[in-house]
């Protein structure tokens, strides 16, 4: 599904990511972990096509199609969905309208019919009850005053109105409690299947006992140093990071 082959980037002209080589099939869920500063969340950002990260070598293929070159939206479209470590705020903008706009956006490139209004409400409610997200915080502007939780748990929701085919999480765990980590990896553990993939940034193996990867990878200095099964997160819990990188 996904190929990212031989990738370097490039942020205000300084090297970020130094040749990341990297294969991800349908069925598979694969988790990407490293120190501060190891490159984590450059790659996010890159595979999503955010502007100011500037690939200098290599390529990145999903579904067999080279992604350099394309826009944010025309990825979504394509199925790619970043859940940020950092759900921005927009005032003025509710929650639903938010939702609403974003899904129909998104089936409407993939020709497909847009939901009308009592549609959408019924499917969106449907969807929000599965994530403990209730009509009042439907009814918000996005984001604005919500807890760490609430953004995690709207963000969910809005993967799960998009359906895409590969979902990239860049530290979804990221000021959550116990409670509200359990609900977002249910949500993200009921949208996964055989036809899908997920891409999980994370410092830590605490997010890898509820969403269970297939493979492991360790970033550090731009480049995956090590790569194996869910006990590698578990080797990194007993001796960091430098004692896996050495």
């Amino acid at each position: 599904m996904l190929e990212i082959e031989n990738l370097h980037v490039a942020v205000g002209g300084k090297a970020i990511l130094n040749g990341i080589g990297l294969r991800l099939n349908a069925g598979e869920i694969h988790a990407v972990m490293g120190p501060n500063g190891s490159g984590k969340s450059t790659l996010s950002y890159v595979l999503a096509g955010r502007d100011g990260y500037e690939v200098t070598e290599g390529d990145i293929r999903f579904e067999g199609e080279s992604l350099l070159g394309l826009a944010p939206d025309a990825r979504a479209a394509k199925g790619l969905f970043l859940a940020l470590q950092y759900p921005i705020e927009i005032p003025g903008v509710t929650t639903m309208n938010f939702l609403r706009t974003t899904t129909n956006a998104v089936r409407k490139a993939r020709g497909m019919a847009e939901l009308d209004a009592p549609s959408f409400l019924r499917l969106v409610r449907e969807r929000a009850k599965k994530l403990n997200v209730p009509d009042e915080m439907l009814k918000r502007a996005l984001n604005v005053g919500f807890s760490g939780g609430e953004k995690k748990r709207a963000e969910i929701l809005q993967m799960s109105l998009l359906e895409p085919k590969l979902a990239i999480l860049d530290e979804t765990d990221s000021g959550l409690d116990i409670d509200a980590l359990k609900l977002v990896a249910e949500g993200v553990n009921a949208w996964m299947g055989p036809e899908r993939a997920a891409l999980v940034i994370t410092h830590y193996q605490r997010l890898l006992k509820h969403i269970v990867p297939s493979h492991v990878h360790v970033l550090a200095g731009g480049r995956i140093v090590r790569s194996g099964g869910p006990e590698l997160a578990e080797e990194l819990e007993r001796v960091g990071y430098d004692g896996v990188a050495a």
